[in-house]
């Protein structure tokens, strides 16, 4: 078991946060001494706090900048289909 604690300010991070959980990717905003402001990628953009000491069941990677990069590409040019597909309505 791991703890966001471990995690560091503007890096991305491939997580499980339960054992059986699927796999997401998160950025670590913003740091206080208990708590870290996190962005939680799926569908959408979900921004919220996480204390220090909640459990992370595995930490599978941290990403390099290059993936960082690649993976903005395919994320914003999916969240593009996706607005275009909901203004047609």
């Amino acid at each position: 078991m791991y703890s966001y604690a471990l995690l560091e300010k503007g890096c991305y991070y491939l997580i499980q946060e339960k054992e059986q959980g699927p796999v997401g990717l998160i950025r670590v905003n913003m740091e206080t001494d208990h708590c870290m402001y996190v962005s939680s990628y799926a569908e959408t953009e979900v921004t919220i706090w996480k204390k220090k000491t909640d459990s992370i069941f595995d930490i599978l990677e941290c990403l390099e900048d290059d993936k960082v990069k690649t993976w903005e590409s395919i994320y914003n040019d999916s969240q593009d289909t996706y607005n275009y597909e909901e203004d047609e309505e």
